[in-house]
């Protein structure tokens, strides 16, 4: 008889491999339009649109100042770019460190009280006279060719955003290179969102709008402290069409602690949760084509399927633990002693066996792709073992307790 866990293991399983099947028949078809992408992002714009970037700021003493000087070293005509940096009430030097840009042509300087990185965005919205407007948070960076790829998007005229593909800056320790994979990984996924219009998260660093996506939409919200998911979900919702430009690069610093990790991964799992509460309607419905019938379900039941799955993992290995204690009590330790005569009728070829083996391979297949994608190579690394040993126990924990906020109210903060 099988039991409940099996049918609840069965249907993440089967859920999850035939969500990365859809993922990677959309990436096998896609590859030729990826091509002509990239030659028309060779071939450029005849004419560069205006664009201002906003750099919300809160105690970024330490990050700010290089922050700015990639947004001046962008390879875009200096006369189209505007940076505004808002000071959103720092208690530390950030504000000193800001106001050694006051004098420069490009950049204007703002201070105001803290009211959280959305208010300091809508700032600086009242403030923007360009025909584009984007974010970049003051501890990221942007490559040089970044803007100028982006703005290629912008000349279909359906396309009212774009949001780039986020790397890590420099991936040192276990805990960098295990969100390296991650983040390789979510440039994967949201080019096959793009391909299937379905991109529901307009990342903070460096996603750029057009204007009058504000003017007719309204500003940033709170959102749960992640205005990037819920003014992408409005966007779509409203029928606004939003592009990622796989090759437009910026690099944000990962948290360099388990405990630092934890805080931003709960943040952003809590806000997805509290922003597909509000945007429900989304759901299963077809009106939102694949977005509506797809990413955004297998979206959610990927965060109860870890849960899940974790929490089986944990009873199964106790109740393997309490079997093992009672055979050695029984028959001692003559039984564990290994047997080195192999025979292929001792492979498990149990349907579960096989499901999970199959969505590894899937899985394995999609960060393969993703990192030929971001990296122009396959080549596996130590990253690669981090993020399949360590990430399943890591993972469960931020889920588990963002799931618990979001029950129970328990509202998440930025630091």
């Amino acid at each position: 008889m099988v039991s409940v866990t099996n049918i609840i293991t069965y249907f993440f399983l089967f859920a999850s491999l035939n969500f990365e099947i859809l993922l990677l028949i959309t990436y096998i078809e896609s590859r030729f339009y990826m091509k002509e992408e990239d030659r028309l992002i060779e071939l450029g714009v005849k004419t560069y649109p205006s664009v201002s970037i906003i750099v919300p700021c809160w105690n970024e003493e330490n990050t700010v100042s290089k922050t700015v000087h990639s947004l001046l070293d962008l390879d875009y005509p200096k006369d189209k770019l505007k940076i505004l940096i808002v000071n959103d009430g720092s208690t530390d030097k950030t504000w000193e460190k800001i106001q050694k840009f006051e004098n420069h042509p490009q950049i204007r300087v703002f201070s105001k009280e803290n009211g959280g990185k959305f208010t300091a965005l809508n700032f600086g919205l009242g403030k923007i006279e360009t025909d584009l407007v984007g974010c970049l948070d003051a501890d990221s960076y942007v490559d040089k060719e970044a803007l100028k790829r982006i703005v290629v998007y912008f000349q279909n005229k359906e396309i009212m955003a774009v949001a780039p593909s986020v790397k890590l800056w420099k991936p040192k320790n276990f805990l960098e290179l295990l969100q390296k994979v991650e983040y390789g990984f979510g440039i994967f996924t949201r080019k096959m969102f793009h391909y299937m219009q379905a991109v529901y998260i307009t990342p903070g660093p460096f996603s750029i709008f057009r204007k009058e996506v504000f003017e007719n939409l309204g500003g940033y919200r709170h959102a749960h402290n992640t205005e990037d998911i819920e003014i992408a979900l409005r966007m779509q919702k409203n029928g606004y069409k939003i592009a990622h430009a796989h090759s437009a690069i910026v690099y944000t610093v990962p948290p360099k602690t388990i405990k630092k990790l934890l805080r931003q991964r709960i943040r952003w799992s809590y806000g997805f949760i509290k922003n597909a509460i509000d945007y429900r309607n989304m759901f299963f419905n077809r009106k939102y084509g694949n977005l509506g019938l797809f990413v955004l379900p297998m979206a959610g039941i990927s965060v109860i399927s870890i849960i899940s799955v974790a929490s089986i993992s944990i009873f199964n290995f106790a109740n393997n633990i309490s079997k093992l204690y009672v055979r050695l009590e029984t028959v001692g330790w003559a039984t564990l002693l290994p047997h080195w005569n192999f025979d292929w009728f001792y492979i498990n070829t149990q349907i579960m066996a096989l499901i999970t083996l199959a969505t590894f391979i899937g899985t394995f297949s999609m960060i393969m792709a993703s990192r030929k994608m971001s990296e122009g190579h396959v080549k596996p690394g130590m990253d690669l073992i981090y993020y399949f040993t360590l990430y399943i126990f890591i993972a469960p924990i931020w889920i588990a307790k963002s799931m618990w906020n979001a029950a129970f109210s328990v509202k998440t903060t930025w630091r």
